[in-house]
């Protein structure tokens, strides 16, 4: 079972789709021109039903199999959003709005799915219903979570969902996956340092947020290194600090932080949140300072059920003639974790090969990862909803 001729066929097709997109990039939930471009080759392609506005702009297809007395119903999605970043390609269908731009493939997923719908549209060789799910809002606008609480899933009565993302320094159009946590759960924490401002040469007279915040940042690197089983996973990043004052001789009132946590257990997930607050707030104490903590819960981990992880495997196995490779845990976040909370799912890498990496500025998707990607989603559905 290799990759599909019909997705040979279609190729070119779905590459000016993507780059179509590519050049029209749209953040978060204003994927609005994108949305619509969804919407209307869906029903081109003959879906039964075409739903817009789930989870305020995503859109849902509805495809029934020649067949539906198994009952079977498996949702597959991608996203649609883009990043606030400069575009620096130089390529001619580069991105056309200032300051934004497709740095993460989310076009590519985007087109991949639409050319699996085209030919599960047209050929309906399974026995059960294809939902295909367009989801606007993944980087950090949690638009899974919008879906799913939207009824999603027991709206189409979605039993099992799969998802696909291009994976730079994966070989083009081979595949990549883990069982269990997968993707990091993604929390965010803000921290105010309240010191004592004062003339920079009497350093005596206040309590210095500044030393005080440098301590903080340094005493987090405890949390992994001596408070963390080291076979466990775990990141504390301070990613930004900004004091009150701008000036050569004033010793600032306070300091604002700002950082994100990573994991992939629920316990050391606590764990994490607890002791950046105890170590700041007890830090802060012995200097004569005080700590205010906020945490700013994120996306949860992304866990791979058994049973579909395995299946999406060897699904990838037969189309590229080749193991599935097994995949070190990514401490970057990715909200499909919604969807594969509420019902048994599998996430696959797919390989874009030797290119930039993702969220960077010289990053683009690799159209020849396409017939693998939209042979994947294909079969997927043929073989676990099998006809007869």
């Amino acid at each position: 079972m290799p990759i599909k001729n019909r997705f040979a066929e279609l190729h070119d097709d779905i590459t000016v789709w993507r780059r179509d997109i590519h050049a029209h990039p749209e953040l978060l939930f204003d994927t609005y021109r994108t949305s619509a471009l969804v919407a209307e080759k869906l029903r081109d392609f003959g879906c039964d039903e075409v739903v817009e506005g789930i989870g305020r702009t995503g859109v849902v297809g509805v495809i029934r199999g020649r067949a539906t007395g198994s009952g079977k119903v498996i949702g597959l999605r991608a996203d649609m959003d883009a990043l606030p970043i400069r575009e620096a390609t130089g390529l001619e269908y580069a991105s056309g709005t200032e300051g934004l731009m497709h740095a993460c493939g989310h076009d590519g997923h985007t087109a991949m799915l639409l050319g699996a719908a085209q030919y599960l549209a047209e050929t309906r060789h399974f026995d059960g219903t294809a939902i295909v799910i367009f989801q606007p809002a993944e980087e950090g606008g949690g638009g899974g979570r919008e879906m799913v609480e939207d009824g999603l899933m027991e709206r189409f009565g979605i039993e099992e969902v799969y998802g696909m993302h291009n994976w730079p320094g994966v070989p083009v159009g081979t595949f990549a996956i883990r069982e269990g946590g997968f993707f990091a759960a993604t929390d965010q924490f803000d921290l105010v340092i309240e010191g004592k401002g004062g003339h920079a040469a009497k350093p005596h007279e206040g309590v210095d947020p500044t030393v005080v915040a440098a301590q903080v940042v340094l005493a987090f690197q405890t949390i992994a290194s001596r408070g963390v089983d080291p076979v466990k996973h775990v990141v504390v990043s301070v990613t930004t600090l900004m004091t009150d004052g701008d000036s050569y001789n004033v010793i600032p009132q306070r300091v604002h932080m700002k950082g994100t946590i990573r994991t992939h257990d629920d316990a050391v997930r606590d764990f994490a949140a607890r002791r950046i607050e105890e170590i700041a707030t007890g830090i802060a104490a012995g200097f004569g300072a005080r700590a205010e903590f906020t945490y700013l819960p994120g996306y949860p981990v992304m866990v791979n059920a058994p049973e579909q992880t395995a299946f999406a495997a060897d699904v990838a196995a037969q189309v590229t003639g080749q193991p599935t490779a097994e995949y070190d845990p990514i401490m970057g976040g990715e909200d499909f974790a919604y969807l594969a909370n509420a019902r048994p799912g599998a996430y696959i890498l797919v390989g874009n090969g030797d290119t930039a990496p993702v969220h960077h500025p010289e990053y683009n998707f690799e159209d020849a990862a396409i017939p693998a990607g939209c042979s994947w989603w294909a079969e997927i559905v043929e073989r676990r909803m099998p006809v007869g």
